[in-house]
């Protein structure tokens, strides 16, 4: 076995985890690969020694667990995660069913989790490692009609990013939540974006944002993947990983209206809001 580091990516066959993987290829890195459809994969990448495509079903710890074996097996460590399988959903909370809210959590939160859960024990024998989970700018900011419930799935991996990063640091361990803007990939295409089976006409703000996600913003996104995930690779390859990286001019934006936001909130209610605690005696 070749000394070379070792990438772990899932939702490969596409999107920016597809740009990463061929990246990481013709690197020289060692990359194993995730996708629910094999054959989708291997025809997307192509063959490489330094590669193997896996078919797992993220959902199953099983699945996951011989997945993170089988990489282990063939390229002998496991040095960079990336949390990249995960799909859109634009409704209004209203609209969506418990099941529909449901199964996006399953992939976007309890998928990673399920990775995260296998990956580590690798990590902390050898005292090193990186895992990155892809969220979104809507992990930060949820002022997007219509997107409650992927907001809400990307703000629980922001968070969740946030404790693995202080729970996994005494063993060599960094951890990095990735906040894309918006990326020209497959991502707003009717295969990554779900729609609410009943939507509810009355929503006006939210099918005028599902009409232009869907007609005007979708192959018209100002992000280039192939440098996003170049971003990525360098804070992979940095000895000052971020924590939060955004990519995107336009993430940037958002995430500093957000911040102002909360600013004033925290200003405009501060002297109220402060005087909460037992009166001194």
């Amino acid at each position: 076995m070749e000394n070379k580091k070792v990438w772990f990516i899932t939702g490969a066959s596409k999107g920016l985890g597809l740009t990463l993987v061929k990246k990481l290829l013709n690197n020289g890195y060692n990359v194993a690969a995730t996708s629910r459809n094999l054959s989708d994969l291997e025809n997307a990448v192509g063959e490489f020694e330094s590669f193997l495509p896996l078919s797992v079903d993220l959902l199953s710890e099983e699945s996951v667990e011989n997945a993170v074996s089988q990489t282990i097996t063939k390229f002998g460590q496991l040095d960079f995660v990336v949390n990249n399988a995960g799909y859109g959903m634009i409704g209004a909370l209203e609209e969506l069913s418990d099941k529909e809210s449901r199964e996006n959590f399953d992939v976007n939160v309890f998928g990673s989790l399920n990775v995260i859960r296998k990956a580590l024990p690798q990590m902390r024998k050898q005292q090193s490692g990186h895992i990155f989970n892809i969220s979104s700018i809507g992990g930060f900011s949820g002022n997007f009609p219509g997107f409650g419930i992927y907001c809400a799935t990307k703000f629980a991996v922001a968070g969740f990013t946030e404790s693995l990063a202080a729970e996994v640091k005494s063993f060599g361990i960094k951890a990095t939540v990735v906040e894309p803007g918006y990326f020209r990939t497959e991502f707003l295409t009717s295969g990554s974006l779900v729609v609410p089976k009943n939507p509810i006409d009355a929503y006006k703000e939210v099918r005028e944002s599902q009409a232009a996600h869907q007609n005007d913003i979708n192959n018209q996104q100002p992000g280039d993947p192939a440098k996003g995930v170049a971003v990525i690779i360098a804070a992979a390859e940095s000895e000052n990983a971020p924590l939060h990286l955004f990519l995107g001019p336009d993430a940037y934006q958002v995430a500093n209206l957000k911040i102002v936001d909360v600013q004033k909130d925290m200003e405009d209610w501060k002297e109220l809001a402060t005087a909460t605690n037992f009166d001194s005696i």
